[in-house]
Parts: C-alpha cells; sequence; structure tokens
C-alpha cells in the first residue's frame, strides 16, 4: 500500500537483524550526556541477570553506542562477551546526536499512573517477587503504597468498608498501662519508662539490640514549636518538654540513652533524632554513654516548623556506636546485591527503643 498523504514523512526502514557483537568492538559515545552511577549499573545488570538481555544495544555501522551505555557497562560487569545490538546506520550525525539526547529525555517526561502503579507494587509484594528488580528501592515503594493508601479515602458519606487494616475509634481514655507489653506479630510493643532498665528487661529478656532508633523529648514545649493555629493538637511530654535546665535535660539523656546502650550487643548502632537547641547535651550525653560518634545525618522533610526566622525543614540524627566490634552497615547491604556476590544470606534487626 502506498502512502499518498503528503502531511505523513515516510518512517526510515529500521533493521530487521539483532546483532550479537563482542562487547569489546563497542565504542562509547564520546558526548554522552547521560549519566550512570554504579548503584544504577548494578541494578541493570541484576534485571538482565533475571529478565535477561530484552532491550538490545543501538548502535552506528561502526559500532558506536548510541543508545545502551548502562546496559553495555552492565554487561561488562556481568562479564558478558557479546551483547545484542541493533545497527542504526540511516540517521545523519546530526540526527544521531539529537537521537542520543531523544532517548533518554523523552522516556523521563513521562509520568506514572499513582493507582495502577502502586497495584502492580503491592502484587509483586503478594507474589513474594523481588521488588527491588523493577528499579524502584523499597523506600520508593513504601512511598508510592502510602501516597495510593491516602489518596484512596472514601469520599464523604460514602459506606466504608471493613477490613483488618481499619483502624477503632479511640478510646477517650488510653487502656495500656506501664508495664503492659504487647505482641504484634513478631514485633513487640512495651509501654514502660525509658528511664528505668526495668522497662527493656520486660521488652528484651536476655535479647541484645542491633539497633537503636530513638526520637527523645527536645526539652522544648510542644506548643509554638510543633502544634501551631491548625486542627490537630499534640499533647506535651510527660518530660523534657521544656521544664528542664541545660544540666537536667544532659542527665535525663545521658540515663535514658545509658539504658539502651547497656543492652546493646558489641558493635551495634544508635541513631539518635535531636532538636538544633540541644545539640551540646546530646553530645556530652552521647560521648559518656556510647563510643564513638560516627556521622551526623540530616532529614530533609517535606514542611518547614514553626518559626518567624528560619522555618527548619530538617531534623538531626546524631548516629552512635556502642562497642569496638563491626558495625553492620548499609554498604555491607548493598555489596550483597552485587550481581557478582548472589543473594543476601543474612538480615539485621532493627529496635525502636523510644522514650
Amino acid at each position: 500500500m502506498t502512502n499518498k498523504d503528503p502531511r505523513i514523512l515516510p518512517t526510515p526502514r529500521l533493521p530487521q537483524t539483532i546483532v550479537w557483537r563482542r562487547v569489546s568492538d563497542l565504542s562509547s559515545y564520546a558526548r554522552n550526556a547521560r549519566t550512570h552511577s554504579k548503584r544504577q549499573v548494578a541494578q541493570i545488570a541484576e534485571s538482565i541477570r533475571t529478565f535477561g538481555f530484552t532491550n538490545p544495544v543501538l548502535v552506528s555501522g561502526e559500532g558506536e553506542i548510541i543508545a545502551g551505555h548502562g546496559r553495555v557497562a552492565a554487561a561488562k560487569l556481568l562479564g558478558l562477551a557479546e551483547v545484542p545490538t541493533l545497527v542504526l546506520d540511516h540517521l545523519s550525525e546530526a540526527e544521531r546526536r539529537a537521537y542520543v539526547l531523544a532517548d533518554n529525555k523523552l522516556a523521563l517526561n513521562a509520568g506514572w499512573d499513582q493507582e495502577l502503579l502502586a497495584g502492580d507494587l503491592q502484587g509483586l509484594i503478594d507474589l513474594g517477587f523481588e521488588v527491588e528488580l523493577t528499579g524502584f528501592s523499597i523506600a520508593e515503594t513504601d512511598a508510592v503504597l502510602a501516597l495510593a493508601a491516602q489518596s484512596s479515602v472514601a469520599p464523604l458519606g460514602a459506606p466504608v468498608e471493613a477490613s483488618e487494616d481499619t483502624l477503632p475509634e479511640a478510646l477517650p481514655l488510653a487502656v495500656s498501662r506501664r508495664g503492659d507489653l504487647w505482641q504484634l506479630g513478631r514485633h513487640r510493643l512495651c509501654c514502660g519508662d525509658a528511664l528505668v532498665d526495668a522497662s527493656y528487661a520486660r521488652l528484651l529478656g536476655s535479647e541484645r539490640v542491633d539497633l537503636i532508633f530513638t526520637d527523645p523529648p527536645y526539652n522544648v514545649p510542644i506548643q509554638g514549636h510543633v502544634s501551631g493555629l491548625g486542627k490537630v493538637r499534640h499533647r506535651e511530654f510527660a518530660f523534657a518538654s521544656g521544664e528542664m535546665s541545660q544540666d537536667q535535660f544532659t542527665a535525663f539523656l545521658t540515663t535514658s540513652l545509658g539504658a539502651m546502650a547497656a543492652r546493646c550487643r558489641d558493635g551495634a548502632i544508635a541513631f539518635v533524632c535531636m532538636d538544633w537547641r540541644h545539640m551540646r547535651e546530646l553530645l556530652s550525653a552521647g560521648h559518656a554513654v556510647f563510643s564513638e560518634l560516627k556521622n551526623l545525618c540530616v532529614w530533609n522533610k517535606t514542611n518547614g516548623g514553626m518559626g518567624a526566622f528560619y522555618r527548619s525543614k530538617h531534623e538531626l540524627v546524631f548516629v552512635w556506636k556502642i562497642g569496638t566490634a563491626p558495625h553492620w552497615t548499609c554498604l555491607d547491604k548493598v555489596e550483597s546485591f552485587h550481581p557478582m556476590k548472589g543473594e543476601l544470606d543474612e538480615q539485621a534487626e532493627g529496635f525502636y527503643a523510644g522514650v
């Protein structure tokens, strides 16, 4: 059938044959503006190892890579001698330069149907599939599922179907009392005083802790710092809600953090959140009960806090080490998922010790 419509441009006929070429015969495009981190190359390599080399590398007649630099880097990481290629010899030099950009940018211009995306990710999780092979990290997956859950609230007046995830209405009086130990699947939640060692004995028994993440009170009043003029009103903390002096707050942190550190194994890590106003007290307490200050993380939050001078949109997380034994790090996990090293065969469990 002949195209007679002058508004429709003829499409160049693409090659029909995939040619396997030696990786060593391919050359990178010198002006390629797209970058690939080591982590992303490792992700591509894991994808190739799982699904196969499903997307051929686009090359010029001379073997210069037009599209597929990341796939070629992943092939080298996997030790592959050959990769599938398609030769695009119908492009002029200008068209080739433009297509290198278009191939990368056009895909970035696409969006996501968040509801369908969340459904697919949840479906893969339910099937036991390793969702990180999709390119979505666990944190990104959690964010997508959380956003979908928030947006799936029924319209006002619509009937709400009961589910096992539906929270009951809050009772006017709290039913949990100090000393109560709640078993939540394989997790345990203790209602206790973080200043008292008996609380940790009740929660842990003889177990030792690998990791602490704690967000103690900051010794600042909730009203005027957390709760503003909005509907949500937070109660003041039972302790350290602005009533303590510098020495008292340092002692408060030293006692609570010391009780936590005493329950840790050698080499454990503690993440301790603190407001900038009381960094001095936390540093004093931390150096007294922990072995080493490893780092300071800054949580870049979505919304700024209250204040007229600077509305802080961050939270400080101090990273401490207990003891001298080697500690487990996130890099251990990344390296264990390295496509040349096989599956991760060891898991680390975290412990949240809240004040």
